[in-house]
């Protein structure tokens, strides 16, 4: 009987491990053992995978013995010292921080666009893209295979829970703050309700915020400038040209994003939606006459990148444009992360 390989879920007990975990509980059985692991403060704590209740044990490089895929869901300078401990000890890390996403020795993967990529880690490391990223890309390399994309300009519309747990208690705080006031629209009337700004440069309740990331140079920020490195990486254009503005709205989860993309071959609205209606990983709801399109009320919760308002640009016979969502803690970091894993578990037991 073949075995059936093991897998480490590292950072089980935050946000995208618990995502994880119910991911993991209703994909293919293709796992032997689990294991939970996390900081030292969270070890001993039961957690359900599987109908099973787990233990959580304590980040150690020992913690890695007789694992074959590991699963990274922490922060970054978690991920920066013990992915490659993990490595180390016989495990393919399957990362889901931003610390490997641009190494040249770490292949950057998304199931549906480029798998075959998942052999090719000398590293021993694989990472999972970024979450605004991972909300198009899908969408986007499923029309590139046909019409060859040339450029995108796209805006994303991030939910709270982008910015983590501080992100969704903080916007769930500031709705509290101003329900049943008489808060108007300015900055002063909103902000004398709210007092707490968490991880927000300014009031994130009945506002939206041109501001995601961190600062980087020429005025952009961190989120901008992953949108547009890690799409080339993933499509392998690395000259593809991108212009991203992010911005933080209102939505607990599911990041949204407009997208105008021109490709080398002309496109048609019928075409792209046919495209989009048969790709992996895709629903298609773009009935606009019946205003029929998705909405992140509509996505949250779900696994498909979900796409309406397919439109031919009127001013560029080579361009298309389109919205898009996806569950930022499922797809955009917990389900590919597993999908990734799953593609691994296939080659432990060849």
């Amino acid at each position: 009987m073949t075995r059936k390989p093991s897998i480490a879920v590292v950072g089980a007990t935050g946000a995208v491990g618990t995502v994880m975990l119910d991911i993991l509980s209703t994909r293919p059985d293709v796992w032997g053992e689990i294991r939970l692991i996390a900081s030292a403060r969270s070890a001993g704590k039961k957690l359900k995978c599987r109908g099973e209740e787990l233990t959580v044990v304590a980040l150690s490089p020992e913690s890695f013995d007789g694992i074959d895929v590991a699963m990274f869901d922490v922060p970054d300078e978690v991920s920066a010292e013990w992915a490659p401990i993990a490595a180390a000890r016989g495990a393919v890390v399957v990362d889901n921080s931003g610390a490997f996403r641009m190494d040249k020795d770490v292949p950057l993967v998304v199931p549906e666009v480029n798998p075959e990529e998942t052999r090719n880690r000398p590293r021993g490391i694989i990472s999972n893209p970024n979450c605004t990223t991972l909300s198009m890309i899908v969408a986007m390399g499923a029309l590139h295979k046909e019409y060859e994309l040339k450029e995108l300009v796209v805006s994303s519309y991030q939910a709270a829970s982008g910015a983590g747990q501080a992100g969704i208690d903080t916007l769930r705080e500031q709705i509290s703050a101003i329900a049943g006031s008489e808060a108007g629209t300015t900055a002063g009337d909103i902000g004398s309700k709210i007092s707490n700004l968490g991880p927000f440069p300014a009031p994130l309740a009945l506002n939206v915020i041109p501001w995601a990331g961190s600062l980087k140079a020429d005025g952009y920020s961190s989120e901008e400038l992953k949108v547009r490195n890690e799409s080339r990486k993933i499509l392998g254009l690395p000259n593809l040209k991108i212009s991203a503005t992010c911005v933080r709205v209102p939505v607990i989860t599911t990041h949204s994003l407009t997208v105008h993309a021109v490709f080398a071959k002309e496109p048609s609205r019928k075409g792209a939606q046919d495209i989009l209606e048969n790709a992996a990983g895709v629903k298609l709801v773009d009935d606009p006459e019946n205003h029929k399109f998705p909405t992140p009320a509509d996505v949250v919760g779900t696994d498909p990148t979900w796409v309406g308002r397919v439109r031919k640009s009127i001013d560029d016979p080579m361009a298309l444009d389109l919205f898009v969502c996806g569950d930022n803690l499922r797809k955009g970091a917990a389900l590919n992360t597993a999908q990734i894993a799953e593609l691994l578990a296939v080659e432990f037991t060849k």
